[in-house]
């Protein structure tokens, strides 16, 4: 095998300049780097590759469609996508979509990286392998039906490849870094090995058997559930914890399942449990990096605002019009400026759990009446009909009031700005038992299906064909809020015909107290 043949590609010269220096050092002697994705793919179709790499945002070509092109090509080649905090999302979701063996953040570290690289390389060299020994099984059944006095001896001898290969298998199952379970769709689990025990603080006799709900949990789901209502081939689940008693610590951990018997009608899963307390620690690392520096940035924002505000009120003196509107624009970009920042701390305080909500009862209607009055100019500016319909304008409901406004200030005004002039958008309030549904439609473009899942994503800009002007933050926050409220929030459309975005509040409403009795 020796270092295996290596592609890199990123449109950055300097990227792969420094690749090139850092595998020269590492004694890979086969790499070879592109700065176009075309002309990889070019050199892909007539050379095999054990690894590649590949950066994510390329101008003609996104890492998720080049690795997607190399999975057809070579479906066991191991891949790895380079990625922003940003894409990180993107990365999780290509590890379901086109097999991503890693991805890897930038900046990385060199030995981390190395070390990827290496075992990317090992497991292309495996999977080729227990790939060729399948091809020679079924050769050897084609000779077995051909040669059935041979049969003995062939069998003798193809059972002996199966057990080098098995020991082979079991060698990277055992020493595997990672746990990894072996399930039916209820859960019960069948297998594990070490790393699973280590893990989970148990031996492999006390764990087979019982449910994999009793060691692995998370507070929105049961993982037997999810395997018994999944009907795809691979399942990725994240924001789980394992209880280990031995250090009475909660571990957190994401878990990759993929079905192994997709012809039988009873489901079996192996599941790859990582332990990402590092990962985790990291995250928090950053993300409170963030929230100090976007609190840091308010202060000179709101001084540069109000500094701004004095010279257009002419308390400094009089203005011409050319300066007025240089200051007004200047006024504008810092309101835009402080408007993100906002944003990024709600945001922040929502991820890090650290926003306490302040339920109380209020008039659902009037909460919803008063934010109708308020987007009401601008739609009459684009000659919008705009309207509520409900038919219990006393309800009360229990949650926060403020935050819930911010979600149905977004909702409308995204409904108000998409909708096309002579438009129509209708906001809904009603209930079904003690479950408020709100909702609102418009008559606009709409939305394309394949857009719909991301909607509601982090930096979400728009749909894949048009980008809106915003952060990309408002419908991921208006869903953070509705979540923290134990609710849920979706969106249906139709190209040409509208969209209608709806959020649930079970065991909102408050129902009036009976009188007399």
């Amino acid at each position: 095998m020796e270092t295996g043949k290596i592609v890199v590609v990123d449109d950055e010269k300097i990227v792969t300049s420094a690749f090139a220096t850092l595998l020269k050092v590492e004694g890979f002697s086969d790499a070879h780097f592109f700065n176009n994705p075309n002309e990889a793919l070019e050199f892909l179709r007539n050379n095999t590759p054990d690894l590649v790499i590949s950066d994510f945002l390329m101008p003609e070509m996104n890492g998720l469609e080049f690795l997607s092109k190399v999975k057809n090509l070579y479906p066991e080649v191991s891949k790895i996508l380079l990625t922003g905090y940003a894409d990180k999302e993107n990365a999780i979701r290509a590890i379901n979509e086109i097999g991503l063996y890693r991805y890897i953040e930038k900046p990385w570290s060199n030995d981390d990286l190395i070390i990827n690289i290496k075992n990317g390389i090992e497991r292309s060299y495996l999977l080729s392998q227990l790939r060729q020994k399948i091809e020679e099984l079924e050769i050897a059944h084609e000779e077995l039906e051909k040669y059935s006095h041979n049969l003995e001896q062939l069998v003798e001898a193809r059972t002996a490849d199966l057990k080098q290969t098995n020991a082979k298998l079991e060698g990277i199952v055992n020493y595997c870094a990672d746990g990894i379970v072996i399930v039916d769709e209820d859960g019960i689990i069948e297998k594990v090995n070490p790393a699973c025990e280590n893990l989970t603080g148990f031996v492999n006799s006390r764990i087979v058997g019982s449910t994999i709900d009793d060691y692995v949990f998370s507070n929105k789901t049961f993982i037997s559930k999810e395997l018994h209502q999944f009907e795809g081939n691979e399942l990725f689940l994240r924001d789980f914890h394992i209880k280990n008693p031995l250090c009475n610590n909660a571990i957190p951990v994401e878990i990759s399942f993929a079905r192994f018997n997709p012809d039988d009608k009873y489901k079996k899963f192996v599941g790859v449990i990582r332990d990402v307390t590092e990962q985790k620690k990291s995250d928090k690392l950053r993300d409170d990096f963030i929230a100090t520096l976007t609190h840091d940035l308010r202060t000179p924002l709101l001084a540069a605002i109000q500094t701004l505000t004095f010279f257009l009120d002419g308390a400094l003196g009089e203005l011409d019009e050319k300066q007025r509107k240089l200051l007004a624009t200047m006024q504008k970009s810092n309101e835009d400026l402080l408007g993100l920042v906002n944003a990024l701390l709600e945001v922040y305080k929502y991820d890090a759990e650290k926003l306490e909500l302040k339920k109380k009862d209020f008039n659902i209607y009037s909460l919803v009446k008063l934010v109708y009055d308020e987007l009401k100019p601008l739609a009459e500016s684009k000659n919008i009909d705009f309207s509520i319909d409900c038919e219990k304008q006393d309800m009360e409901v229990y949650g926060d009031k403020s935050e819930l406004r911010r979600v149905i200030c977004n909702l409308c005004g995204n409904a108000i700005n998409y909708t096309q002039e002579d438009g129509k958008v209708v906001i809904r309030i009603k209930n079904e038992g003690n479950d408020l549904i709100f909702s609102v439609s418009d008559n606009g473009p709409g939305i394309a299906a394949c857009d719909i899942p991301n909607m509601f994503q982090r930096f979400s800009q728009g749909t894949s064909t048009k980008r809106s002007a915003g952060t990309g933050l408002g419908l991921y926050l208006s869903r953070q809020i509705i979540e923290s409220h134990g609710g849920k929030i979706w969106v249906e459309s139709v190209l040409t015909k509208g969209s209608e975005f709806s959020f649930l509040l079970t065991d909102a409403v408050k129902q009036p107290a009976s009188i007399g009795g």
